[in-house]
């Protein structure tokens, strides 16, 4: 039982253990969801779930992983105490009653599962929501771990401690020995000996052969040969190679395009914590919704972090940016690298002040879901806090121009908790605003922005943001009513619904979008989640 077990686990390890590294191609992933490769909408919303997929495979991982290990203690135990000479290519023991523990800590295959099982504990540990949130680092040198993994893993089938027949033939499964099987003294099949009576009580004569009828008429068959073993070829290597090499050549690749720093343009200090980085960098292409990983040697050697373009480069112009909340320890270093004085509330930083920026690399630029914001007809963004990034390259987008688009009406919800956190894209709303009025389609857009705590009637501060202060509301979303409304004006229409914000609001909207309607509107859910 416990070698089936043991196999049977071994099996379902080496597919996950093929199919975790394929999320993290992040390059073919954003190259399969463009429209012009995959034609299909759902498809390619299927490939928005690759961190869910990403994590059901660890996850199923590491109860497999549990469940061979505790195979192998028992399978560690029985070579010991049920060592048979007559079969010594079998056993994994050296003699009848050696200590298992030899077996599990003084051999290539129990050493290499030892270090493995406590890779894959780090591993697990620090990938829980508790540690990540309060310090990433620890997940992140830990979950690159995983390439020790796998050389481990690689070491760990070579052991040759499986092994199969090779001469099937000469010795078939459930063969009879007759020689053998009367020196042991054992129960021979009735119809043999009534066909020999008489060498029921001495040796079979070799050269005497067996009657045709016999052999197939009662099912016996005669061995001719001892059965001989030997090793199986590992087949993890056939599982994990090719998604390995895959995805050792796309971080090569993605090492070389990002092995030139960008050249930063602007640093600009916005409310409530939050830092606006512009750059420039050859052949730099994004579209918007996609986001990039910003490396900077001097705050982590090894660190990168994922931030949402915010603004993408055009035809006109090759500037793009990002805004990062700071929050957490690298974001807080790498402000302070970027401005004089880590508390100096200086707007913008021209790049010919005496102030060298340092060196930055980006890597990407790499898919998400809101790419699909322009390819509705109608799209709802819901935006909590910070989580506006995402749409604001997709607003950026529209002010460029929208008539070459698809969408022709966006509901625009952002919901913050100060007032101030408005300001970070109030400029960017007001323009598109006005924009649109001048070229008489106002409907196009409905901003509605909602603040979450507040002590009495606030304003954005400034007259060009009255436009802005009569679509603020105080208070949180009613999202029934919202659906309800939205659904009543675009009848037997399909919406793509995108949220980036906390999961308690995108556990709503996704509910809501599963909900049926009386006007035979669909709403598809769309969310934000990094690889």
């Amino acid at each position: 039982l416990g070698l089936c077990v043991s196999r049977a686990s071994a099996s379902v390890l080496n597919l996950n253990c093929c199919l975790v590294l394929l999320p993290m191609c992040r390059v073919i992933l954003a190259f399969l969801r463009g429209s012009q490769k995959v034609a299909s909408k759902k498809t390619r919303r299927l490939l928005d779930k690759s961190k869910t997929f990403h994590v059901t495979c660890g996850v199923t991982i590491c109860i497999f992983s549990v469940l061979h290990v505790a195979a192998h203690l028992v399978n560690a135990l029985n070579f010991s105490e049920n060592y048979n000479e007559e079969f010594l290519a079998l056993n994994a023991a050296n003699y009848r009653g050696e200590d298992p523990r030899k077996l599990l800590f003084a051999t290539v295959p129990g050493l290499t599962g030892v270090f493995m099982v406590l890779v894959l504990f780090l591993m697990c540990t620090a990938s829980t929501y508790a540690i990540r949130v309060s310090n990433y680092d620890i997940f992140w040198y830990t979950h690159n771990l995983f390439f020790v993994f796998y050389m481990l893993l690689m070491l760990h089938v070579s052991g040759g401690v499986l092994k199969y027949q090779t001469n099937l033939e000469e010795h078939p499964p459930g063969c009879f020995n007759p020689n053998k099987t009367l020196r042991q003294n054992l129960t021979l099949p009735k119809a043999f000996e009534e066909l020999f009576p008489d060498y029921t009580s001495e040796p079979f004569p070799e050269d005497l052969p067996v009657p045709e009828p016999f052999v197939q008429n009662n099912f016996v068959r005669i061995r001719s040969k001892e059965p001989k073993f030997q090793s199986h070829f590992p087949e993890t290597w056939f599982w994990i190679s090719g998604p390995l090499c895959l995805y050792c050549v796309e971080r090569l690749y993605r090492y070389v395009r990002s092995n030139k720093p960008v050249t930063i343009t602007s640093v600009i200090s916005h409310p409530s914590n939050v830092l606006e980085i512009r750059m420039m960098k050859d052949d730099f292409e994004a579209r918007p919704g996609q986001y990039v990983t910003l490396h900077c040697p001097r705050v982590s050697a090894l660190e990168s972090h994922p931030f949402t373009l915010t603004m993408c480069p055009t035809d006109t112009k090759a500037t793009f940016g990002v805004h990062l909340k700071i929050v957490g320890d690298w974001t807080e270093r790498f402000r302070d690298l970027l401005l004089l004085h880590s508390n100096q509330d200086t707007e913008i930083l021209p790049i010919f002040q005496q102030r060298r920026y340092p060196k930055l690399y980006v890597d990407g630029p790499f898919g998400s879901p809101f790419e699909e914001s322009l390819n509705y007809e109608v799209s709802l963004c819901v935006a909590g806090g910070i989580g506006v990034t995402p749409f604001a390259s997709v607003l950026n987008t529209l002010l460029d121009g929208w008539k070459c688009y698809k969408l022709r009406r966006l509901y625009f919800i952002w919901v913050c908790r100060d007032i101030e956190s408005f300001r970070w894209f109030a400029d960017l709303l007001c323009m598109l605003h006005n924009k649109l009025w001048q070229e008489n389609r106002p409907d196009y857009i409905n901003i509605q922005l909602y603040l979450s705590q507040t002590d009495g009637i606030q304003k954005i501060i400034g007259e060009k943001y009255q436009a802005l202060n009569s679509r603020l509301l105080i208070g949180r979303p009613q999202w029934k009513l919202l659906f309800d409304d939205i659904a009543k004006c675009n009848r037997r229409k399909t919406i793509g619904v995108f949220c980036c914000g906390p999961n308690k609001i995108s556990k709503i909207l996704h509910k809501l979008s599963n909900s049926s309607n009386s006007y035979g509107t669909r709403f598809e859910y769309n969310k934000e989640s990094f690889s």
